[in-house]
């Protein structure tokens, strides 16, 4: 009660935006703010949201007043919640509920309460206002091979395969390193992983991970999450698993890793040029190039290798390099790169 009294105060006398819905989940609170305009969900558009919610959660709503826990839980745009009148994890005559508090809300509004020291205020609403103006058919004007091939013919997303390797590191990790508070996040991660993974490649991933395979690890996990949990009405349940496992899906694939160590609260090192800087990492990558093929072997013409053939053993052979890094490595276009990547 401390905490709740404390937080609709600052609501009140303007410390913290004040939410249009706040919801009693049963054993937490939810703040929920309604845009007065809906956002165009684009993929700049979801991070611009997400910076906004993550830092507005750690440096202004998550304080010491509205709660009793020092660590803020922070969550991606896209996280979903228990419905509103469906039961909470007390039980059915303990409904979720949801009261009217504020209004509507605008971006300008929300990014205001954000320390200018975090950068994020002008970044979060210039891209906002710019991309809310772009529609489908701008889009077909301007990306017309991505309209045909997304909005048109309804193709997936491109990727390469990813071993199954990493799905198995993070299941261990999950297993031995997630707290709680993060435990629903260890599954819905696993799940992200396992889609990761869940491509069959002759080559590059010949044992890919299965949905089945998915279920048994979550499931096997089940007793040891809900140990951890010391108060009755926090237990780690199947229902908790199997929310999780909703989010096996191809549109979480590019899920970022950084979003990933900070719901699981698991730290993930990104190493991906052992400590050295970019250029410096090319000019070697380009050393061992110019050893391995002292010829010229490596660029096309005179009856040798395609450049489809050039991408797969340059993604072979540097399997953590962006695509910006392949084409500067490689002297390739990164539209070409791209191209032999997704159908590979």
């Amino acid at each position: 009660m401390p905490q709740l009294r404390d937080t609709l105060h600052q609501m009140e006398v303007g410390i913290i935006p004040k939410a249009t819905y706040v919801v009693n989940s049963g054993r937490g609170l939810h703040l929920y703010y309604f845009f007065d305009v809906p956002k165009i969900m684009l993929p700049t558009v979801q991070k611009a949201l997400k910076e906004l919610k993550y830092d507005l959660t750690r440096y202004v709503i998550w304080n010491r007043f509205t709660s009793s826990r020092q660590d803020p839980e922070v969550q991606g745009i896209l996280q979903g919640f228990r419905m509103v009148g469906s039961p909470s994890k007390l039980g059915e005559e303990f409904p979720v509920k949801a009261y009217r508090v504020g209004g509507r809300v605008t971006v300008d509004y929300m990014a205001g309460f954000l320390p200018r020291s975090t950068g994020s205020y002008e970044k979060v609403v210039d891209l906002l206002s710019a991309l809310d103006k772009v529609h489908l058919k701008e889009a077909e004007t301007k990306w017309p091979e991505w309209y045909q091939r997304r909005v048109v013919e309804k193709k997936p997303r491109g990727r390469w395969p990813v071993k199954r390797d990493l799905y198995d590191w993070w299941k261990e990790r999950v297993k031995l390193e997630i707290t709680v508070g993060h435990r629903y996040f260890g599954i819905m991660t696993l799940a992200i992983y396992a889609k990761k993974c869940s491509e069959y490649n002759e080559k590059w991933n010949p044992n890919p991970v299965t949905e089945e395979e998915l279920r048994r690890d979550a499931y096997s996990l089940l007793a040891a999450y809900d140990a951890m949990s010391v108060e009755e009405v926090n237990r780690f349940t199947e229902d908790d698993i199997e929310a999780a496992l909703n989010i096996f899906q191809e549109s979480y694939v590019t899920f970022p890793r950084d979003d990933i160590a900070k719901l699981t609260g698991i730290e993930l090192k990104t190493n991906k040029r052992n400590g050295r800087k970019q250029k410096d990492h090319l000019r070697r990558a380009r050393a061992v190039q110019a050893i391995d093929y002292p010829d010229g072997e490596w660029r096309e013409g005179n009856g040798r290798r395609s450049k489809e053939q050039q991408v797969r053993e340059l993604r072979a052979e540097h399997p953590e390099a962006s695509i910006s890094e392949l084409s500067r490595l490689s002297g390739i276009s990164r539209p070409t790169i791209y191209k032999y990547l997704e159908n590979s």
